[in-house]
C-alpha cells in the first residue's frame, strides 16, 4: 500500500530503488570495486609483502610442527601410560593446557604473517576451586582437544608443504637469475655453465646466450606460479587455524547474545531514564503548576471572582498542554496507532510529522511480531527526524517490504548526504539496536547525498492481518 505526504513531483521514477540482487536482499550492498592496478597480478605477485610472508609462515611450519607434534606425542603417550596410577590425568590435563599454550602463539604466528586474525576460544569454564577443578575444566573443553588435533594434524602438512614450497621458490628465482650469476660456473667451478645433463662420454651445458634466455624465462615461469602455489598451501594452514584453534560457533554465538543483551539493556535503561526525565520536566512541573494556580484562584474566588475565573480559564489551558504532553510521551513509548493498526498507519502517521514530503510504501500481508515491528517503527521515526533536522532534503521515501524470513526497512532522501553510523551519532545507536535483535543497518550516504539506510530485520513470530 502506498500513501503520499505533501507534493507528487516525480522523483520516484527519476531516482529509483534500485538495491541489492533483485530480491529485496542485502546481498551485494557496496559502492563499487577497487580501483585497478596497472601491473598485472601474475606479475607484481612475486614481489609482494603478502608473498614473502606465506612463504616465511611456511618455513616455519616445518620446526614448529616438529616441535609441537613431538611434544603431543610424547605427553599424551606419557600420559595413557600413566593411566594406571592417578598421575596420568594431571599429565593429560598438563598436555591439554600445553597445546592451548601453543594454539595461542599459533593464532599470533597467522595473525601477523598470514593476516588471519582468528578469535581466542571460549576460556575454560572452571567450578570450584582447587586443582583438580582445573583439571576436570581442561579434561572437558572441547577447546583443549581441538588444539591437540591442530598440534597432530600440523606437523604431516607442514612437511609436505616445505618439501613443495621451498623447491619452488629455490628452483624459480636459481633460473631466473641465472644471467647475472652464470659466470660462477666457468670462473670457478672449471665447466661450461649450469649442466643440463651428463654421462661418462658426454655433457650438456647451458651456456650460450639463447640457452640462458630459455633458462630465465622458465625461471619467471615457475618465479610467477609460487606465490599462487604458496597461497594454496596456506590456505589449508587458515582452514585449520580458523577451525582447530578458534571459537566454535557455538561460542561465537553465545558471545554475541551476550553482547546484544548487554545493548537491550542499556537501551531499556536509557528508555527509563528519559521518560523519567520528559515526565519530571514536563507534564509533572505543569500538574503542579496547575495545583498552585488552582488553590490560588480557590482563594480568590469569594474576593475577587472575575480574577478567579481567569485563572482557571489560564489552568485550563494548562491542562490541555499536560495532556498533548502526556499524549505525545505515550506515543514515543509505543504508540497505540501501532498495536491497533500495524506498521502502514502508523507510519503514515509519522510521516506527516516530517518537515518535507514522504511517500510511505508498506507491502506486507502479515504483520511481524510486535517486538520487531516497534524496532522497524521506531527507526523509521528516527531516521526520519534526521531528515527534517540534518538533511535538508526536498522528498523522502519509506519502503517496508518482506524478503522470505527477513523485514527490510528502507528510508531514502535526497539531502546533503554525509551521514555515516561509525561516527558516535544516532545512526550507532539505531546500528546498536537493530543488531541487538540480529539485524542489520546499512547506510549509503555519499557527500552531495541521496542518502539511503536499510534494516533487515528477522521475520518472526508473524501473525495474519486482519
Amino acid at each position: 500500500m502506498a500513501s503520499e505526504y505533501g507534493h507528487d513531483d516525480g522523483f520516484r521514477h527519476e531516482y529509483g530503488y534500485g538495491y541489492g540482487d533483485g530480491d529485496g536482499s542485502l546481498r551485494g550492498y557496496g559502492r563499487g570495486g577497487e580501483r585497478g592496478h596497472r601491473v598485472p597480478a601474475g606479475l607484481r605477485a612475486p614481489f609482494e609483502g603478502r608473498a614473502w610472508r606465506e612463504f616465511g609462515y611456511v618455513l616455519l611450519g616445518l620446526p614448529i610442527g616438529i616441535v609441537l607434534f613431538t611434544y603431543a606425542v610424547t605427553m599424551v603417550s606419557l600420559g595413557l601410560g600413566l593411566l594406571v596410577t592417578f598421575v596420568g590425568i594431571p599429565v593429560l590435563a598438563l598436555t591439554l593446557a600445553g597445546c592451548r599454550g601453543f594454539g595461542a602463539l599459533e593464532r599470533a604466528r597467522a595473525r601477523g604473517l598470514l593476516g588471519l586474525d582468528v578469535a581466542a576460544p571460549e576460556p575454560l569454564r572452571i567450578k570450584g576451586d582447587g586443582v583438580m577443578a582445573w583439571v576436570g575444566a581442561v579434561l572437558k573443553s572441547g577447546t583443549s582437544w581441538r588444539t591437540l588435533l591442530y598440534a597432530l594434524l600440523q606437523f604431516p602438512w607442514s612437511v609436505f608443504s616445505f618439501c613443495v614450497a621451498l623447491p619452488f621458490w629455490t628452483c624459480g628465482w636459481t633460473l631466473l637469475t641465472y644471467p647475472l650469476w652464470c659466470w660462477v660456473f666457468p670462473m670457478y667451478g672449471g665447466q661450461g655453465g649450469l649442466q643440463l645433463y651428463g654421462d661418462e662420454h658426454h655433457r650438456v651445458y647451458l651456456d650460450n646466450p639463447f640457452e640462458i634466455g630459455v633458462t630465465a624465462l622458465v625461471g619467471l615461469l615457475i618465479t610467477m606460479a609460487t606465490p599462487w602455489i604458496v597461497r594454496a598451501l596456506t590456505q589449508v594452514d587458515r582452514l585449520m587455524v580458523h577451525g582447530l584453534l578458534g571459537p566454535t560457533r557455538l561460542s561465537a554465538r553465545v558471545v554475541e547474545l551476550e553482547s546484544d543483551r548487554g545493548v537491550v539493556v542499556d537501551t531499556a535503561a536509557a528508555d527509563l531514564r528519559r521518560i523519567e526525565r520528559d515526565l519530571h520536566d514536563g507534564a509533572q512541573a505543569r500538574l503542579v503548576n496547575l495545583a498552585m494556580d488552582l488553590g490560588l484562584a480557590k482563594e480568590k474566588l469569594a474576593e475577587d471572582p472575575r480574577a478567579a475565573a481567569r485563572m482557571v480559564d489560564e489552568a485550563h489551558g494548562e491542562v490541555k498542554t499536560a495532556l498533548q504532553e502526556l499524549r505525545d510521551l505515550a506515543r514515543g513509548i509505543h504508540p497505540a496507532v501501532l498495536t491497533d493498526r500495524g506498521l502502514d498507519a502508523a507510519l503514515s502517521s509519522v510521516a506527516t510529522r516530517c518537515t518535507v514530503p514522504v511517500q510511505v510504501e508498506v507491502d506486507l500481508t502479515e504483520r511481524p511480531a510486535p517486538a520487531i515491528e516497534g524496532i522497524a517503527y521506531f527507526t523509521v521515526s528516527e531516521l526520519l527526524q534526521n531528515v527534517s533536522k540534518h538533511a535538508r532534503a526536498t522528498w523522502a521515501t519509506v519502503d517496508v517490504w518482506r524478503v522470505e524470513d527477513r523485514l527490510m526497512v528502507q528510508v531514502m532522501d535526497n539531502g546533503v548526504g554525509g551521514a555515516d553510523a561509525a561516527g558516535g551519532s544516532g545512526l550507532s545507536g539505531l546500528a546498536g539496536r537493530v543488531d541487538a535483535v540480529d539485524g542489520i543497518l546499512v547506510v549509503d550516504s555519499p557527500v552531495g547525498g541521496p542518502t539511503r539506510v536499510t534494516a533487515e530485520l528477522p521475520w518472526r513470530g508473524a501473525r495474519a492481518l486482519r
